[in-house]
């Protein structure tokens, strides 16, 4: 993700390239302070993250596919391009380097053989505790001053903000039948 650095001022007001970019009339309803907040507290929420990842050659990808698999042990690979909503090739690159350097191993399903289930290997856990840990670090130091019921305030948000269509259907995909419930 590319981050806009300013290294000079914007243009004056009155100027065409202002014009050009100025907003609707009816953009005073929109969320402006939240759009940025949100952006910004994404960058620097996986920022950390990423920072590590990149020691081993990996990206936001390979956290995303890490967490899930830790996570959701067993998960089929079905499941996790659902809840990832990319396709099988822009997976299968991810999944082949945790594969091949033993973050992550793939067992075929008890009952049908032709499902792929998906396992941390402790060398994965053990990356995925690294980052999880930075990013509870950084939950932590924002949620310290408002207090439990502001937490409660906060994941009632944070699922709002999931499609309408979707959040039962992401949350049947990660806790439903077949698939092993969360680690806490």
């Amino acid at each position: 993700m590319t981050d806009i650095n300013f290294s000079t001022a914007p243009p004056a007001p009155d100027s065409q390239a202002s014009e050009a970019h100025a907003p609707n009339p009816g953009s005073a309803d929109l969320r402006w302070d939240i759009i940025e907040l949100l952006f910004f507290a994404y960058r620097d929420f996986v920022g950390d993250a990423d920072h590590e990842l990149e020691v081993f050659g990996f990206g936001r990808a390979h956290h995303r596919v890490l967490h899930f698999v830790y996570r959701y042990p067993g998960l089929k690979v079905a499941d996790l391009l659902d809840v990832l909503r990319i396709t099988k090739q822009s997976l299968g690159r991810v999944l082949k380097q945790l594969l091949d350097e033993d973050y992550i191993v793939q067992k075929a399903g008890n009952n049908d053989r032709r499902q792929r289930l998906l396992f941390a290997t402790a060398k994965g856990e053990a990356l995925v505790a690294k980052l999880a840990g930075l990013q509870t670090d950084r939950l932590n130091r924002a949620l310290r001053d408002i207090g439990p019921d502001g937490a409660d305030t906060v994941r009632q948000f944070l699922r709002a903000m999931i499609d309408r269509d979707d959040p039962d259907k992401v949350l049947e995909t990660i806790f439903g039948a077949g698939t092993a419930k969360a680690k806490e």
